[in-house]
């Protein structure tokens, strides 16, 4: 399944850059996400969790993130497993980062995921595609607060909200089925 979604950050393209290249940071600023290793060399181990109605998935694994400076890109190609809910995820994302003008930053990213398993069901029915719009909104903006912040500290601290799972689903689903069935 392709997920894809561009935002505007109020900063300029190098800050943008610059942030997006300290991998623990922008982890601080996905919901539900954790860094648990750098094994280096642009390896890192992390989980991530997410709970959907009955079904709670927290996927351990590794991601590779091959930066290209010149263009502003990076690829990151990731998958892990839920040991206790016996889900299987991979994903390959494609980030770029151009400027907008006016010290205001374009990132696109383009993501292809794919499910195997219970969590499976989810992305059959575009409730992936409603609920990634709602987690890419909670990350620009904790990214555009850690990099508005007055020091490094207070930088550090900011970090994305916990999903709300129920909540999350509900307004996902609202938004699929006046997607779906048109606004009335």
């Amino acid at each position: 399944m392709n997920i894809t979604h561009e935002f505007e950050v109020a900063r300029p393209l190098g800050a943008v850059w610059e942030m997006f290249q300290d991998v623990p940071s922008v982890a601080h600023c996905l919901p539900g996400a954790e860094l648990t290793d750098n094994r280096g060399n642009g390896v890192y181990a992390g989980k991530v969790s997410v709970k959907l109605g009955p079904i709670a998935a927290t996927f351990e694994g590794e991601a590779t993130i091959t930066p290209n400076e010149a263009a502003h890109s990076a690829l990151i190609d990731g998958k892990g497993v839920d040991r206790r809910g016996g889900s299987r995820g991979s994903v390959k994302v494609n980030y770029v980062l151009t400027d907008s003008g006016g010290g205001r930053t374009k990132v696109v990213i383009d993501a292809d995921v794919t499910l195997a398993g219970p969590a499976a069901q989810f992305g059959r029915t575009g409730l992936i595609n409603e609920m990634s719009n709602r987690l890419i909104g909670d990350f620009s903006n904790c990214l555009e607060a850690k990099l508005g912040a007055p020091t490094e500290a207070a930088a550090e601290a900011i970090k994305a909200g916990e999903v709300r799972a129920f909540a999350l689903l509900w307004e996902s689903l609202v938004a699929w089925f006046k997607r779906l069935f048109g606004s009335r």
